[in-house]
């Protein structure tokens, strides 16, 4: 079967990739694309896909900020500021929706006036990338991210070269996407819509072979109006994994099992971190901050020690899914062992971004109560009782509605001072979570102010966590810059 996929697969490849050289060597121009939203995660991972197969790729985006901006302009696109209409005149083949685009933007309205052949980005994917490959898809509310960037990087320490679109950076690989040389193919299964004409979840058009459901949390309060719907959603993507597939999860997601109730026709591996015997994968810590720990499989029985530069036990639950999924196409688990013991980690994902003065300095895209609590437990573990000051954005739409205002301060309880954003325009106040939290906590309006604070309440040997999933006004070097003096 891999050998078959495999062959199939990079043969219709290299026809696109031939048909686009020879279109443009005979002086006609190469298929053209245009992306609205191009600066998206997702989204400029597919306009490098649709590079690398050798279309013509230009985009727009209201927000064409670096580092996205400098990866697609050094792939050679172009990007236009704004969603205007006069960006779709000329030669565009098809234009490629984003899903931050509705009704009423210009862009939108004016392709749908002239009949312009439109799509979303989770269909193009589908239709130019996926077809013929081994999809191994990557889901859940917590994680997809993190265990995407391992697994891809267990094929690549395999010499299996995997395809891959992660939305975020792996260090092992330095960009979000690419096209890869064998059968497999690695896609991070996002629940959010595909588009403002397709309001199923990204994950529906994939439809792959092995499928790793993480975590299942109510979340997208802009777009799911209970977990209820969410798991709808996900038995959708159930349907669609085949016989001879796997689906893997925690054997202790209640929500997911829900969802694989409703019915499953595909065989199911359960994880477990120091829990339940019975799970086909196991994990248990040799360190507090999970940085050791005996990975254990269960069919054949095998047990290996591996030690790595992870921490806590959420990436020890990263690192089962991926071994797990690893292992179903074909990866030894002496193999996965060094995979996971030479992994680089992933941007933005509790990295270091400098040190000054004794006090270091952490960029996380932690934007959820659970995730926050895991990443602040896991440095916790590390630094013992070091002080750690946490600087919050709640940035997202389901934060910026409130749905989680509950979860707030219990999430940051591993923290010694919790320093939040209240921007203008949130429809609540963060005054309740400060006045409940376990820990000291105040609020800050500004940027500027933030970083005050923050000075304010390092000392040597501090760790400051910069939790948000934006650019947080560039108050990661801003920090770095007052703590230098400068």
């Amino acid at each position: 079967m891999v050998t078959m996929i495999d062959a199939t697969s990079i043969a219709r490849r290299e026809s696109l990739v031939l048909i686009c050289a020879l279109l443009t060597e005979s002086k006609h121009l190469a298929p053209h694309i245009h992306i609205l939203g191009i600066c998206g995660t997702f989204m400029g991972g597919l306009a490098l896909l649709a590079r690398e197969l050798g279309y013509r790729v230009s985009g727009s985006d209201a927000n064409v900020y670096p580092p996205m901006s400098t990866q697609l302009r050094d792939a050679g696109i172009e990007l236009m500021e704004g969603y205007l209409p006069e960006h779709l005149g000329g030669d565009i083949d098809q234009v490629v929706v984003g899903n931050a685009l509705s009704r009423g933007n210009e862009a939108v309205e004016y392709l749908l006036d002239r009949g312009m052949p439109y799509t979303s980005g989770p269909a193009w994917l589908a239709e130019h990338v996926l077809q013929d490959r081994w999809v191994l898809a990557v889901s859940g509310t917590h994680g997809k991210t993190t265990t995407s960037s391992m697994l891809a990087w267990l094929l690549e320490h395999a010499g299996m070269t995997p395809g891959f679109l992660i939305g975020g950076i792996p260090a092992d690989f330095g960009i979000s996407a690419r096209l890869g040389e064998g059968a497999f193919f690695v896609v991070e299964a996002d629940e959010y819509d595909s588009a403002f004409f397709d309001k199923r979840s990204k994950f529906v058009h994939y439809r792959p072979r092995t499928l790793v459901i993480n975590n299942l949390e109510f979340d997208h309060a802009d777009i799911f109006d209970d977990l209820a719907a969410i798991q709808r959603q996900f038995h959708q993507l159930v349907r669609t994994v085949p016989g001879n597939g796997l689906i893997i999860h925690r054997s202790s997601e209640i929500a997911v099992e829900e969802v694989l109730t409703q019915g499953c026709w595909t065989p199911v591996q359960q994880l477990s971190v120091g829990g339940s015997a019975e799970a086909h994968w196991q994990a248990e810590a040799g360190r507090n901050d999970g940085s050791k720990f005996k990975l254990r499989a269960s069919s054949p029985a095998e047990e290996v020690d591996i030690s790595w530069s992870q921490i806590g036990q959420h990436n020890l639950e990263n690192g089962l899914a991926a071994a797990a999924a690893a292992h179903h196409v074909g990866i030894t688990l002496g193999d996965i062992a060094r995979g996971l013991e030479h992994f680089g980690g992933v941007k933005r994902r509790l990295e270091v971004i400098g040190s000054v003065s004794g006090v270091t300095v952490y960029d996380d895209f932690a934007h959820h109560p659970t995730a926050i609590a895991s990443t602040m437990e896991g440095l916790r573990a590390r630094v013992g009782e070091s002080r750690i000051v946490a600087l919050i954005e709640p940035r997202s739409n389901t934060m910026r509605q409130g749905a989680h205002r509950a979860a707030l301060a219990p999430a940051t309880s591993a923290a010694d001072h919790v320093i939040w954003f209240e921007p203008q325009g949130m429809d609540w106040s963060l005054q309740d979570v400060v006045k409940s939290s376990m820990v000291s906590a105040s609020i800050c309006h500004s940027v500027e102010e933030m970083i005050v604070a923050a000075m304010d309440s390092a000392k040597e040997g501090t760790h400051i966590v910069i939790m948000s999933n934006g650019s947080f006004g560039g108050i990661h070097q801003k920090l770095l810059a007052a703590l230098a003096g400068d």
